[in-house]
Order: C-alpha cells, then structure tokens, then sequence
C-alpha cells in the first residue's frame, strides 16, 4: 500500500464539521484541507483511493485497513518520510521513498557536485537493477536475491561514504549536505526495505502519479464547496483511475456501474474493472446503449 497527501481547500467547512471529525483538541491546532491518495498494488491490480476533508493521508489509511482481515499479515506501506502517511495503531512493514530522499541530494548539487554525484549514480545502478528485474519477469524472491547482491553492496557503501563526510567533519551537520545525509540516516532502514522483504517497493511514485489527478483538478476547479461535493469528486476520481490503472476505459466502466446500480449492491465484487466486463457477458449486455 502506498499513500501520500496534497492540499485542497473546501469553502463551507465549519469548526463544528472538523471537531466532530477530529475532536475538539485536534481540530484546534489543525486548519488545512488535505486530499489524500492511496494506491493499493496486489494480485496483478491496482486500485487509487482518494479522501478529501481534515484528516492526512495515515488517518484515512488506517479507516482502510480497519475493514481488513485481522487474520492477514501486516501489509507493505511505502511513504514519504512524514509521520502525517503513518496509520495509527496499525502495524506495517514501512518502506520510505528513495525518491524523496534523493531529491534532498539533487536540491544541493549546485554546492557539492562531486559528493551529490556519487549519490546520484549509486540510485542509478539501484533502478537499473529493478528495471532488469521487471524486464526478465523475475519472481518476487528472485528480485529480493537481485538487489541484495548487486543494489545492497552499492547502498552500503553510499552511507559508509556519506556518514564519513559527517563524522570526519568535512560537512557541517546543518548544511543543505548534511540535512539530506541525516534524513538518510533516519529513514535508512525504510528505503533499504527492498533489500530485506520481497515486493518491497523503491519509491512513493505510483502515489505521486496518482495525486496529480487531484491536483489537475485544484488548479483548474479551484476548491470544492462542500466536503459533500469533496467526496463526490473523491469517489469519480477513485472509479476513474481505478480503471485506468487497470487499462480499462473509465467511460465504459462509469457507464456500465450506473446502468446496474442493483446487481453491484448485491455482488459489488464482480463489478471491478478486471471483472466487469465478464459480468456484463454473463448478463448480456455490454457498455453500449441497448438497441
């Protein structure tokens, strides 16, 4: 599961709406409006969730894994370095964002070239080992086996070289260098999950990609105006980029859900991008008006 959040504003959203939903004290030191994405990646699917309202995207994360199965194991959660992604009172095996914690490197290239050079070809060898892996249809424990021989020696040896700069002295700790060193260390153990678990993923992208939807849509609408017409366009987004991560037509499908609101009450399980299309054979119908 991946999960991140970006801002949104709602017009009519009252100090009564945000206590009831986050209590008094909460709603107190918290003004913003969040739109949350999470991506959900398991058994050749995807599925993209959105929340818009007050509460970040951990919040939201764990009201979706309050309607998992206790009997299952913990799931692979992959953020940023925010402890706002984090569920509450949920175990996951928590992966952070290489991505993130790269760009902290390329934000101050232009000060120290050389060491941000070395940083930046160590995450180049990283990808390239995971591109071959996808490109040769490598199983899950065959890719964890890649990465801990070729992507593991060249990680380590990343942090060896960096944490020396700090301890050595050759760095001030509050440099924009030493800022993005010591956010390494912190999250280290997060973005070498991939070299420890399997499936475990390098990066945050997928949610990143999945947010500008969201985004779009802030630019070019604005705001919301209620946190009502906020969940409206969470649920058309959730549908609509559902199947497209799916590669399924996100017309057919809006217009194949809203001719059998019905059969999906009853069997919303066979009404999934990868299983709608066979349920409409199974009833005769297709995506296209009737005659």
């Amino acid at each position: 599961m991946y999960n991140d959040d970006t801002t949104m504003k709602v017009l009519q959203i009252t100090p009564e709406q945000r206590a009831a939903i986050l209590g008094e004290e909460a709603a107190k030191k918290r003004t913003g409006v969040f739109t949350s994405g999470i991506v959900s990646v398991g058994d050749g699917h995807q599925i993209a969730l959105f929340f818009t309202g007050v509460r970040h995207a951990g919040e939201n994360l764990a009201d979706v894994l309050k309607r998992r199965s206790g009997n299952l194991p913990p799931p692979i959660h992959m953020c940023d370095g925010l402890d706002s992604n984090l569920p509450p009172e949920f175990e996951t095996l928590l992966c952070r964002c290489n991505v993130h914690a790269r760009r902290k490197f390329v934000e101050v290239a232009a000060d120290f070239p050389e060491e941000v050079r070395m940083v930046l070809l160590t995450f180049k060898e990283v990808y390239k080992v995971d591109a071959e892996v996808r490109k040769e249809g490598l199983s899950p424990a065959q890719r964890l086996q890649r990465h801990q021989t070729e992507s593991g020696p060249r990680m380590l040896e990343m942090r060896e070289k960096l944490l020396a700069l700090i301890d050595g002295r050759q760095v001030e700790p509050n440099s924009g260098l030493g800022k993005a060193i010591r956010y390494m260390k912190e999250h280290w153990e997060g973005m070498t999950r991939f070299l420890h678990v399997e499936n475990a993923p390098l990066d945050n992208n997928i949610t990143e990609r999945c947010l500008k939807r969201a985004i779009r849509h802030r630019r070019n609408s604005l705001f919301y105006r209620t946190l009502n017409g906020a969940h409206v366009g969470d649920t058309f987004m959730t549908l609509i980029h559902t199947a497209e991560l799916n590669g399924v037509n996100a017309f057919d499908y809006l217009v194949a859900l809203l001719r059998h609101p019905k059969e999906i009450a009853e069997r919303p399980g066979e009404w999934m991008p990868w299983t709608y299309r066979a349920t409409l054979a199974r009833l005769g119908g297709g995506p296209d008006p009737p005659a």
